[in-house]
């Protein structure tokens, strides 16, 4: 009989939160490889040994898709990597990237309870060490696949459409992906970058969707080509899921919005990205690199742009947002980046005007300085503009990162109902006002995290399956336990009707 493990409490565990290894910041200012270089497995092993084990797992709540971390993390400790693999991949299709990029301070770490006393379990870097694992040693979790007659087409390669279409081909239909440009990856492969989240990772992880039958159909931008109707009525398609996220750019209004100079967040990153503006000429994408940026805005996109502006060789990059630092939208791990590789930031500032040189051209950005004021709608106090407080911020390029809105091309070519911004509206399930079509990600809830998109795709896969009357088991268990009297002779009714009966002949 083995030994019952003893409780771990606060004081048993090391106290201290193991680093990560980074590269130098005067060398990572002018490469793009990536700044975070992650765990080696000595470090892995003594994070996981931070892990509580609490019986209560705040931490599973506070993750979208529910990963079982206690259980992953056990496993790290017991040495059973294949075992963490397994774990996480039940619920999260990409741990390598999910690892990189999801605000886990804001989620699974910031409830984690070792976090009330000392600084929290790194469960993301955990996460990204195993997803690492698995790319190099080859592992992937197929499953017995029964193919049916049902065909599903996803409108979107981004994290919602891949987590959706994964889950569908695993029920057993014929997936195809549909995606506007060159290359599958959707936002993680035009709008991070290679500093952040290599594109050798996401096409790891896209490999692994194509391993179970999954067909990708590039530069297929669905609206001009054909419509969601179609999809239905003469493509043959018994379901669809849009998952096309919320890419149209935003901007002030204020004047020079026109100049030759200003851009979006967008245009830049995906120039570089995805198109290789960084290694003109060696690609024909042209990219004329500012001296002076000035980024407007101050999110994780903001932070990308200013970072890789730093990269293209731009001698001074700022940093203006209406906000102190306090209510920065960015990661906090990624404003830090952007100061040691010498980003200045301007707070408390909001631009009025962009100025131009006489030729069209971008000379400066006029800015007035604020002061918080009450909190709005936001929960965060309004900036409100000082008098007589204007100066300006020299700079021939100045780049938008202050939200997206929906991509208005899906609501102008279809008949789906739109809420009022412009978003597709969708109920609980997320299903769209057109039978057999589903929506999630971004493009529903606007602007939101890797993880939630993909949970929003798993929660439209549950509802694609329900309406094309495909089983599926985790719904029906939890419906058994939920309702005792939905057993009949010890069967849930939800499963009657799928053994297959042959009469004598």
């Amino acid at each position: 009989m083995t030994e019952k493990k003893k409780k771990k409490t606060i004081r048993m565990i090391p106290q201290a939160r193991t680093p990560a290894h980074e590269q130098d910041p005067r060398e990572r200012a002018r490469n793009f490889l990536e700044v975070n270089r992650g765990y080696q497995i000595e470090d892995t092993l003594l994070e996981a040994e931070r892990c509580l084990m609490c019986p209560d797992q705040p931490c599973v709540r506070g993750c979208p898709v529910n990963i079982a971390i206690p259980d992953f993390i056990q496993r790290i400790t017991d040495k059973d990597f294949r075992g963490a693999y397994d774990v996480i991949t039940a619920t999260n299709l990409l741990p390598a990237v999910c690892g990189r990029v999801c605000p886990q301070e804001n989620q699974c770490e910031g409830v984690c309870t070792v976090g009330d006393t000392l600084e929290p379990v790194a469960i993301g870097r955990l996460e990204r060490w195993v997803g690492d694992l698995a790319i190099k040693e080859g592992w992937t979790n197929i499953p017995y696949i029964e193919r049916n007659r049902f065909r599903v087409g996803i409108v979107g390669s981004g994290p919602a459409g891949m987590a959706c279409a994964a889950d569908m081909a695993k029920a057993g239909c014929e997936v195809v992906v549909y995606e506007a440009f060159h290359e599958p990856g959707g936002v993680l492969k035009y709008g991070i970058p290679d500093f952040r989240l290599p594109n050798t990772v996401v096409d790891a992880e896209i490999g692994k969707l194509e391993q179970l039958g999954v067909r990708f159909e590039c530069n297929t931008l669905v609206g001009r080509l054909f419509t969601i109707e179609q999809m239905i009525d003469e493509m043959g398609f018994h379901a669809v899921f849009i998952g096309t996220g919320a890419g149209y750019p935003s901007f002030m209004g204020i004047p020079g919005e026109n100049l030759n100079g200003v851009l979006s967040a967008n245009e830049l990153l995906t120039r570089c990205n995805l198109m290789h503006a960084r290694e003109f000429p060696a690609f024909d994408t042209p990219m004329q690199p500012g001296k002076n940026v000035a980024v407007i805005g101050a999110g994780n996109t903001a932070m990308d742009v200013l970072r890789v502006s730093l990269r293209l060789g731009a001698e001074h990059v700022r940093c203006l947002y209406r906000r102190s630092s306090a209510e920065a939208p960015a990661r906090a791990e990624e404003i830090h980046h952007a100061g040691e590789e010498g980003v200045e930031f301007h707070w408390l500032v909001s631009p009025v005007e962009i100025v131009d040189d006489g030729e069209r051209n971008v000379r400066a950005v006029r800015c007035v300085r604020m002061t918080l004021g009450e909190p709005d709608e936001s929960g965060r106090r309004r900036p409100v503009p000082e008098p007589g407080s204007e100066f300006e911020i020299e700079a021939d390029m100045v780049v938008y990162a202050i939200g997206t809105n929906a991509n208005p091309i899906i609501g102008q070519t279809s008949r789906l109902k739109l809420d009022k911004r412009g978003y597709i509206a969708a109920d609980q399930d997320l299903a769209t006002s057109i039978p057999g079509v589903f929506a999630g990600g971004d493009i529903v809830t606007g602007a939101a995290t890797v993880i939630e998109a993909m949970g929003a795709g798993r929660r439209a896969a549950r509802g694609m399956k329900a309406y094309l009357g495909l089983r599926d088991t985790d719904a029906v268990y939890q419906d058994a336990q939920a309702d005792p009297d939905a057993l009949l002779f010890g069967i849930n009714r939800a499963e009657h009707g799928y053994a297959r009966v042959r009469e004598p002949r």
